[in-house]
């Protein structure tokens, strides 16, 4: 997603459009949602030479892909990315190493836009998407969808008092015992 500049030369106050379909570069997004590498980018930006370099503004619309963090079922929606980034002029300015990571140049009068789009894309992807705000998730015993039945439950009995379960079995099975002697006894 590299780009020519140089018809813009370092004049402020040109400008030019860009409005293009691009494909995606891979890896824009987090664990269960982001942009399908491959799928197009509809690039919708203005290019302007201003002074210290040159101001990249506009939108870029994605197609988000990803499924619901609580039923795994499959999201997909169109995102309208806001772009708005200064790429300075290389050698124009000096800046300290931490600052350098912050900053974007434009280089032998080109710019990339991948790290400018994967930053307005990526920070407004939800950490843990939903398919729906009351979505019920899947059972945690059996992995049946609690959307599609939400009265599905199960008997889980506590571990703490299983001993205690097994006791009640086996005084109900004496107590057929001693039921049965008494009758035997009562013949």
């Amino acid at each position: 997603m590299v780009f020519l500049t140089k018809d813009l030369g370092r004049s402020p106050g040109n400008m030019t459009k860009l409005d293009e379909v691009v494909a995606a570069p891979g890896e824009i997004g987090v664990a269960l949602i982001g942009v399908r590498e491959g799928s197009e980018i509809d690039l919708d930006l203005r290019f302007e030479a201003v002074h210290e370099g040159i101001l990249v503004s506009g939108t870029a619309t994605v197609e988000i892909d990803g499924e619901c963090g609580r039923c795994l079922e499959a999201i997909a929606y169109d995102f309208d990315a806001d772009i708005q980034e200064l790429y300075y002029y290389e050698g124009l300015h000096e800046f300290t190493e931490e600052e350098d990571l912050d900053q974007y140049q434009v280089v032998d009068d080109r710019i990339d836009l991948e790290p400018v789009l994967r930053n307005a894309v990526v920070t407004a992807l939800p950490f843990q998407p939903v398919c729906r705000e009351d979505c019920a998730g899947l059972c945690s015993e059996c992995g049946k969808s609690l959307n599609e039945d939400p009265e599905h439950h199960h008997e889980v009995l506590d571990p703490r008092w299983a001993a205690l379960a097994g006791l009640t079995d086996i005084v109900a099975e004496d107590a057929t015992q001693s039921t049965h002697s008494v009758e035997r006894e009562e013949k």
